[in-house]
């Protein structure tokens, strides 16, 4: 009776194992993502769309901002991870998750945080404020 409700798993030689490059990865990889925003599941798609990935033999490196994210990822990513694997044909596809806490963004909540940022951006904002003694 068990043998029946068993899962059939091909033995670890016969997943395929086929080459693929890192433009392949990524139209897959935004492919799915957009597909989850469809799905209406933004926050996996967003945290896919914060960096592109890097192809590094057939582990796919991703940086996010912080632990808690990865986590979040973490939790969501099999489904992800099925995916490229059918789609490119190779088994031996992992993602790898490092954090970077540099890259978080910081938001600009103030009018001077704003300010500043937009000046980042561009520079010509300051001259323009000068120009016309503009307060912020």
């Amino acid at each position: 009776m068990e043998a029946q409700h068993a899962i059939q798993v091909k033995p670890g030689d016969s997943l395929p194992t086929e080459p693929f490059n890192e433009t392949d990865m990524l139209l897959l990889w935004n492919k799915f993502a957009q597909r989850l925003m469809d799905q209406g599941k933004r926050l996996m798609a967003t945290y896919m769309q914060m960096n592109d990935p890097v192809l590094k033999g057939t582990t796919i490196v991703l940086e996010l901002p912080n632990q808690s994210t990865k986590e979040e990822f973490q939790t969501g990513s099999n489904e992800l991870l099925g995916y490229l694997r059918g789609k490119l044909h190779n088994h031996d596809i992992v993602i790898e998750i490092h954090v970077n806490e540099a890259t978080e963004t910081k938001y600009a909540f103030t009018p001077q945080e704003k300010y500043e940022r937009l000046k980042q951006i561009n520079p010509n904002l300051d001259l323009l404020r000068r120009t016309f003694d503009l307060d912020v």
